[in-house]
């Protein structure tokens, strides 16, 4: 109890019951005012391409700032310093490669999913087949970050010390997000998202300013107070190589870390799917440095969170709270404003997992509803009141999978569950979408080497890898850092992928290619004309 004490002392759980409660009553009402128009396939999948190129910046930002950005990445600059702030560096200098390469061209080409743009020259149902597949698993690992992140943060604010009852708060969880995709589609989403996106930035900026006026708005005092409070490894945080760098092994997970969040992030299914809410490829655009610009500022206020934690809780407190490094925020808002802010604070962490699981959620249903049935299994001869009935349904089933995937990655660091997500985005669908879009030669096998092969090395290799299994016991908590306690069958020496599973994907895809003598240069000019000019794109619909 000891350690649960430390965590959740001088919080009022009824207070945070209470500040979420009216969270998401509100963002309810929002989504059955968003309902009332959600009537064709287009309002529910890309919410009629209505909104304008800053609102959907705004509601990317939303999107992106998962659990991962406010719980995990604060928690690992208090614990880790430098080496923690690579998620920030990572999420953030990778949207340079969706601005210059994808936003644009995929806005042109597809009309829903990532499956229309990778199908768009190819033979349609094995490669829609392929790319609903490749969603799925990156949206479940995304989703499975999520889900943990609401565990261990309602563990840490309700006193709730039971597997038991953090399982039925990711229970709870999961029904709010399936009510905002069932009843809302993607226009109930994105206003979640606006709404979401607008209380973490302000909540991010009260707590920064706080941190900083208690140092005299001094960064090298605060930094300073860090490492004294980390006690005898306090100086390495302010240096490389606390947590990557001891061995050569783990400089090359720094490395491959990196790869996979600067890549990946154009592969993100969910990310990809709101280029298609606005009206012309020219507002996708300006969503995405709407998006640059308020994800970066976000991003440097962790850095303050970070070290905030470290000198004003302790990495020591950090680690023994019941979410252990995903404590950090929240602790770092109950010293400063004591249960008021962070009651608030915890809504607000609360509204980033609902917002996210939902917008992941409805870009997984999508995805199968249009891909897999509509293309597949009814080669396109689908209704659309039929495809949105079907999207309805398998929303509700990939809650309840993301429910149960939750409960069993409860206690799990969110940072690096979502890392894994980024390293299977980058590894299976980047490839493809980069193929799609500049090479000409490229084919339906060269696809489908690339998207399979991609996921199925990726998967391997994090099943394979200390990540899951093999990592030592740390003599203060008893236990290992690996997902799987009291086992080693791990023999791939990274912890995340991405340095070996991204070069293979993208072999596979120009070695399946080669090795077919199937090209259609007149679909290939057709879709570059369009991706490039936006001729023949898929215009907003007018209520």
């Amino acid at each position: 109890m000891k350690t649960l004490a430390a965590g959740v002392e001088g919080s009022n759980p009824l207070l945070n019951i209470s500040i979420f409660g009216v969270f998401v009553i509100i963002t309810l009402v929002i989504v059955f005012r968003a309902s009332r128009n959600s009537k064709t396939a287009s309002d529910y999948y890309a919410a009629g391409r209505a909104f304008t190129g800053p609102q959907n910046g705004i509601a990317i930002s939303g999107d992106y700032l998962s659990a991962a950005s406010f719980l995990g990445i604060a928690g690992a600059i208090a614990i880790y310093g430098y080496d923690g702030f690579l998620y920030s560096i990572g999420f953030l200098v990778a949207w340079l490669v969706a601005l210059l390469l994808v936003a644009e061209l995929l806005r042109n080409t597809g009309k829903f999913t990532m499956g229309d743009v990778l199908a768009f020259r190819m033979k349609q149902r094995p490669v829609r087949a392929a790319a609903a597949t490749s969603t799925l698993v990156v949206s479940f690992f995304y989703l499975l970050a999520q889900m943990a992140g609401a565990g261990g943060l309602v563990a840490l604010l309700l006193g709730i010390e039971g597997k038991t009852g953090q399982s039925l708060v990711i229970v709870i969880v999961g029904v709010i997000m399936i009510a905002y995709v069932l009843i809302g589609g993607m226009k109930g989403t994105t206003w979640v998202q606006i709404i979401k996106a607008a209380l973490l930035i302000i909540g991010a900026l009260v707590m920064t300013l706080w941190v900083l006026g208690k140092y005299g708005f001094n960064f090298s005092s605060l930094l300073q107070a860090a490492v004294d409070k980390g006690g005898k490894t306090g100086e390495a945080l302010l240096g490389p190589g606390k947590q990557y760098g001891a061995t050569g092994t783990s400089k090359l997970d720094f490395f491959s870390l990196g790869i996979a969040l600067v890549l990946g992030t154009a592969g993100l299914p969910h990310v990809l799917m709101r280029f298609y809410t606005v009206p012309t490829a020219r507002d996708a655009r300006r969503s995405v440095v709407w998006a640059i610009v308020l994800i970066g500022v976000f991003y440097l206020f962790t850095l303050v969170l970070g070290y905030g934690a470290g000198a004003l809780v302790g990495p020591d407190k950090i680690k023994a709270a019941p979410g252990a490094a995903n404590s950090a925020a929240p602790l770092l808002a109950l010293e400063l404003g004591g249960p008021v802010l962070l009651g608030l604070i915890a809504a607000v962490a609360f509204a980033t997992i609902l917002a996210v699981v939902a917008g992941l959620t409805i870009t997984a249903s999508a995805s199968f509803a249009h891909d897999v049935y509509a293309n597949v299994l009814k080669k396109g001869k689908a209704t659309p009141g039929s495809e949105v009935k079907v999207a309805r349904i398998t929303a509700v089933v990939i809650g309840a999978v993301a429910i149960l995937g939750g409960i069993l990655a409860n206690g799990q660091n969110v940072a690096f569950l979502v890392a894994l997500a980024f390293a299977v985005a980058a590894s299976a669908n980047l490839p493809t979408i980069l193929y799609s879009l500049f090479w000409k030669r490229f084919n339906t096998q060269g696809a489908l080497w690339s998207i399979y092969g991609g996921l199925a090395i990726t998967i391997i290799l994090i099943v394979f890898s200390p990540a899951v299994s093999g990592k030592p016991v740390d003599a203060k908590t008893g236990k290992s850092a690996s997902m799987i306690q009291g086992v080693d069958f791990h023999w791939f020496p990274l912890d995340n992928p991405g340095l070996v599973s991204i070069p293979i994907a993208f072999f596979l895809g120009w070695l399946g290619t080669v090795l077919s003598k199937e090209h259609n240069e007149k679909k290939y000019a057709e879709m570059e004309v369009r991706s490039l000019t936006g001729a023949g794109a898929e215009k907003a619909v007018s209520h």
